[in-house]
């Protein structure tokens, strides 16, 4: 199989600018976490045909190595149970943004004024949607429906919702302060939750109702209210608390709204379970274009991005893992680093909107793609 939307090119692993010194040692690490789950459910093979069978075989030869690998032993396994393909998109360019998992504080408890901001789970009348269930007419890109007594029709928007449209149905997980801040946790996916009542509660996306995903950042600059030159994550989120009935607005531009999971007993140094099934690894995790991708894929960038000190601009060449996935995320050669949780990760991630000089897939077992 492959993909009419790029081309995959073998390169040797030595040709690659960087590779001999990158931190291939943390990755297999990853890669081994990974593999009971891998192993248990082997990935779908996706359009770029990469292998998901191959994939947990090669995840099979993990575990039976030990948990940590020394930099050369990782390097050499990697040489050994894969070959490199360079991703060359017939259109653009590789590009990479950044996320991660927002922390902030909230309640269980409905009630309190300092908390009115509901996020919530996923209702029981929504339902998945593909190719063969999805009604005609409507746009491919609907994959959440409302189910009703007389067939499939659009699920509530976000303004919708927001305004009271699942109300009285019991699906508020927790409740935050702020509702730019929530809208940062739809957009990133996941979120740590510091209980007023004691602990911490980690939630992951469940689904979402349906709509297609608009960036507000670029609305904001098409509407001439932030400069494209300044637009980062944290002038974003000052301007829309400093104007927030424009804000209200704006965010409801974007009609995509997503329901979330609780999810227990996580490595706090991990963050939530991502869309391939595993939890993501802070500078290892990749999102991609799941219909292109098989999650699991080892992935190598070789990139200029700001993660130096003050946002300066250093390389960054890594041996990543694709696991999860977004709405935003579309394309070939299109990559969402994870940079792990709380403030300063997401000063990191909302700094980076930048091309990469090399997005390479690595194909299991040397067979490439099919």
């Amino acid at each position: 199989m492959q993909d009419p939307t790029a081309d995959l090119v073998p390169v040797a692993f030595d040709a690659l600018a960087g590779w001999a010194e990158a931190d291939t040692a943390t990755t297999f690490a990853a890669f081994r976490r990974a593999a009971p789950h891998h192993v248990a459910t082997p990935p779908k093979t996706r359009a770029l045909g990469i292998d998901g069978h191959a994939l947990a075989r090669a995840h099979a030869t993990a575990l039976a190595l030990p948990e940590r690998l020394d930099a050369a032993a990782a390097r050499r396994f990697f040489e050994t149970h894969f070959t490199a393909h360079r991703v060359r998109p017939r259109e653009g360019a590789p590009f990479l943004t950044g996320y991660f998992e927002p922390e902030l504080e909230g309640t269980r408890r409905s009630g309190d004024p300092r908390f009115r901001v509901p996020l919530l789970a996923r209702p029981d009348d929504l339902v998945d949607v593909d190719a063969a269930t999805r009604p005609p007419g409507w746009d491919p890109a609907y994959a959440f429906a409302r189910r009703t007594e007389d067939g499939l029709e659009p699920y509530a928007d976000r303004a919708a919702i927001e305004t009271g449209a699942l109300a009285g149905r019991g699906l508020e997980l927790v409740f935050v302060a702020d509702p730019v801040e929530a809208f940062f946790v739809h957009v990133q996916g996941s979120a740590r939750i510091r209980l007023a009542e004691g602990g911490t509660m980690r939630l992951a996306y469940a689904a979402k109702a349906g709509h297609p995903y608009t960036s507000i950042g670029r609305l904001a600059i098409e509407r001439g209210l932030i400069a494209a030159e300044a637009m980062t994550l944290d002038v974003l989120r000052t301007w829309l608390k400093a104007h927030p009935a424009e804000a209200r607005d704006l965010m409801r531009a974007n009609r995509s709204y997503v329901f979330f999971v609780e999810q227990a007993d996580l490595d706090p140094g991990l963050g939530a379970v991502a869309a391939a099934g595993v939890p993501r690894t802070p500078g290892g995790s990749l999102a991609v274009d799941r219909t292109l991708h098989t999650f699991g894929t080892p992935i190598f960038l070789d990139a200029d991005l700001p993660l130096g000190a003050d946002g300066a601009t250093v390389p960054f060449r890594r041996l990543m893992l694709a696991e999860d996935t977004g709405s935003a995320i579309v394309g070939p050669a299109r990559g969402d680093v994870f940079l792990g949780c709380g403030i300063e990760a997401g000063r990191r991630a909302g700094r980076i909107r930048h091309a990469a000089r090399d997005f390479v897939v690595l194909a299991p077992d040397g067979e490439g793609a099919r």
